[in-house]
């Protein structure tokens, strides 16, 4: 049942969290403005596309990157106050146990949890991509969104394709090479001068046709330069087309979907979208774990008050940001599995918090 106590609090918390998001995002925008504001100016971009197309995307992508950190300094700054003022003494005198107590901290911490899942794989990669792609053009102008010259890509374990020329107007390669491998060995390479990919039937269209086969020593060249033949291979024109940070403008779903289909080439790509799509939830799990530290050690009356409580705040967020890079890199190096890699600090400081808990003040 939801009493008074568990409103008062839940809705400290919230406020405190959105005014704290507020402050640190207009301390981010106008950070961001000072150092972006000459390529604004010199670059031929539009008031619109600053706003809609960057800054529309900024704001939540470094909000949903800070929300933990927001969650510990929103807890620690309201909760050391209401110790300051005795009220948590008052509360845990009236016979209200520390568990009891800590139970609206839990509700609040997981409204904002679920929001931020919610965000990390749905939304915020969807915006992503706007905000990747006008950074590309205007800001570091590096424009590599397009392979079109001399593409080399894994369809399978055992194939690979390699196109000379892509044209994105109309779907057509120059010079496809596919050559099929057996354990290693080369059997096949099937050359075609040009190939157009046909969207209803998902095939290639093939012309002015070469294959060599391979028998042990023995070639056989099969050249065929009118007959057309179509194929079906692990390739579309949408593969022809990444960004830098690929992985951050895809969906779940889409994420799900690219690691299948990588993982079936065999490229050795899969490992860093993996650790995106572990990333994403144990980042909103963070909330809650942070939440119970800040509860366990700004509950306690202390002369220092607020600002010493604030100093731990932001020391352990420091520490678990420097945990978290260590780890990740751990897991990008085979080192641990990604999985573990990803929840590793999130395990070491829920056993942190569990600690501080029990040493809290009942």
């Amino acid at each position: 049942m939801i009493r008074k106590l568990d409103i008062f609090i839940i809705r400290k918390y919230l406020s405190t969290f959105v005014f704290t998001a507020l402050i640190f995002t207009m301390i981010a925008v106008v950070i961001d403005f000072s150092e972006k504001l000459e390529k604004f100016i010199e670059e031929p971009t539009t008031l619109h596309e600053i706003i809609f197309q960057y800054y529309l995307a900024f704001i939540p992508q470094i909000n949903w990157l800070l929300w933990p950190l927001f969650a510990l300094i929103s807890v620690i700054f309201f909760t050391s106050r209401m110790a300051a003022n005795s009220e948590v003494l008052s509360i845990l005198n009236a016979g209200i146990s520390y568990n009891r107590f800590l139970r609206p901290y839990l509700l609040a911490a997981l409204i904002i949890g679920l929001i931020h899942m919610v965000g990390n794989h749905f939304f915020i990669p969807m915006l992503n991509k706007n905000k990747i792609e006008f950074e590309a053009k205007y800001i570091n102008k590096e424009d590599n969104s397009r392979q079109n010259n001399n593409v080399h890509i894994m369809l399978s374990p055992d194939q690979k394709v390699f196109v000379r020329y892509f044209s994105r107007i109309d779907s057509t390669a120059k010079d496809m090479r596919i050559e099929t491998f057996n354990q290693d060995k080369l059997t096949e390479i099937f050359v075609a001068k040009e190939a157009r990919y046909i969207g209803k039937t998902k095939e290639w269209e093939m012309k002015n046709i070469t294959i060599h086969s391979f028998q042990g020593q023995h070639e056989t060249i099969t050249i065929d330069p009118v007959k057309a033949v179509k194929k079906k291979l692990n390739l579309t024109p949408n593969d022809f087309y990444t960004i830098t940070n690929y992985k951050q403008t895809l969906t779940t779903p889409a994420l799900y979907s690219f690691i299948r289909k990588e993982d079936a080439r065999g490229t050795g790509y899969p490992l860093e979208y993996i650790i995106e799509l572990h990333r994403r939830t144990a980042d909103s799990a963070t909330i809650i774990i942070l939440t119970i530290m800040a509860v366990s050690v700004s509950s306690r009356k202390v002369r220092g008050g607020v600002g010493l409580h604030l100093a731990f705040g932001v020391a352990m967020g420091a520490l678990f940001m420097v945990m978290s890079k260590f780890s990740v890199t751990f897991a990008q190096s085979n080192i641990v599995p990604p999985i573990i890699g990803v929840w590793i600090p999130n395990l070491v400081f829920f056993a942190f918090s569990l600690w501080l808990m029990s040493k809290a003040q009942k």
